[in-house]
């Protein structure tokens, strides 16, 4: 009974919209970080005296930095998540078109053949959503912890212009 692959195609766009959306929300955590850290660094002569009088906020400031630090990790990894997938040779990897078939012939004559039957475009395709799907998964992931250490360096910088506030303009500790 031949398939129909359509369904197969439809999959592999979804999955390809799935990929941008895992990466712009990664993007965006990034240029969020990259805009809270320039904010600090351009008034850091604000926090001068606070800095070197109160231990509380640096605790705060390392905690906030370190919690950055691991956002933007996990927002890097998403851009390139490491994967240990091992399949055989497929016209659909891009890589595999790239490197396994340096004579664009031989391509043609692979993926033609392949093409022939619905039973073996199925099961290459088949094989692209998966490895597809895991790497999806693992974007996905990667967004998850980034927005994670997002909220906590927010939470950070919270309690340190609360402190900043107690300290500066009401005189407490």
């Amino acid at each position: 009974m031949a398939q129909d692959t359509n369904n197969y195609w439809e999959q592999l766009e979804r999955l390809e919209k799935l990929i941008k959306a895992s990466e712009l929300k990664a993007g965006v955590l990034f240029s969020f970080h990259s805009l809270i850290l320039g904010l600090f660094v351009d008034r850091i002569s604000n926090f001068e005296r606070i800095f070197t009088e109160n231990w509380v906020f640096i605790v705060f400031a390392l905690l906030w930095m370190a919690s950055v630090i691991i956002s933007i990790y996990y927002c890097f990894k998403c851009f390139q998540p490491n994967m240990q997938m091992k399949y055989n040779t497929n016209v659909f990897f891009f890589r595999d078109a790239a490197n396994e078939f340096k004579d664009p012939k031989k391509f043609v004559k692979e993926i033609t053949k392949i093409c022939e039957t619905n039973e073996e475009i199925v099961k290459q395709l088949s094989y692209q959503i998966h490895a597809e799907s895991v790497i999806i998964d693992r974007k996905f992931y990667n967004v998850r912890k980034a927005i994670t250490f997002f909220i906590l360096s927010f939470i950070f910088v919270v309690l340190m212009m609360s402190l900043w506030v107690l300290v500066e303009i009401f005189g407490v500790f």
